[in-house]
């Protein structure tokens, strides 16, 4: 028997209650986008987010930032680091990300300050990651966009914490094993694709042919209906 096992049996004898992802909360928020005409709000040191960069992965920059003017003259907000935060519209609906410093974002960001006492945010985001499918197929129009509405009445799994830590655990180490195996596999294929190139140069002196010099080609024939 698994930890995991021993630990569903020890916590959760009667099984997992559900709740919803408002109650695992102590704040859901949106931002917001200051006036993209005001220069003065654009170019500051505010890390501002935008939904194309939530993507299933830990953020501690962002593609733009924006300054104290902007933040002041819109609505969008400052959100503390270790949120998750969930895409709403376009292409990223319903993709999730976690927030690894302080940041502001766009109105169509959803943000889950995670209540710790009842969930740990990387079991929250792990769970919506697992959930992706379904929230998205909640969602309208031809992008299946989701509203903050739709995200609040979620349903999520809710085992004791220390369950929650265990799967995030366990979740964790594969995510590591997942992200070393990637690069060993881009570095072979780069490596292949060097002595690929290596090895296939025509040097001085060697001949260049043509295909029907060093083979014969034959062509087949089609099945002929029988009368």
């Amino acid at each position: 028997m698994s930890k995991l096992d021993k630990l569903i049996k020890k916590f959760c004898p009667d099984g997992v209650t559900f709740t919803t992802i408002e109650n695992v909360c102590t704040k859901i928020s949106s931002g917001g986008t200051p006036n993209t005409g005001r220069s003065e709000f654009y170019g500051g040191d505010i890390p501002w987010l935008r939904t194309q960069e939530v993507d299933w992965e830990d953020i501690f920059d962002t593609g733009v930032k924006i300054t104290n003017a902007g933040l002041d003259g819109s609505s969008a907000k400052w959100v503390p680091e270790n949120c998750v935060i969930v895409a709403m519209y376009g292409a990223t609906a319903a993709k999730v990300a976690i927030n690894k410093i302080p940041l502001t974002t766009n109105q169509a960001c959803c943000n889950l300050q995670v209540d710790e006492n009842k969930a740990l945010f990387r079991y929250v985001y792990f769970w919506m990651c697992n959930k992706y499918e379904e929230l998205k197929a909640l969602g309208q129009g031809s992008q299946s966009n989701i509203n903050a509405g739709i995200i609040r009445c979620f349903p999520i799994a809710l085992p004791p914490l220390e369950v929650q830590r265990e799967i995030v655990r366990i979740l964790d180490n594969f995510t590591e094993l997942t992200a070393e195996l990637t690069a060993e596999l881009t570095a072979r294929k780069k490596q292949y694709s060097y002595y690929r190139d290596k090895l296939l140069i025509v040097g001085e002196g060697v001949p260049i042919v043509t295909l029907g010099e060093i083979g014969e080609f034959v062509r087949g024939n089609g099945l002929q209906k029988k009368t």
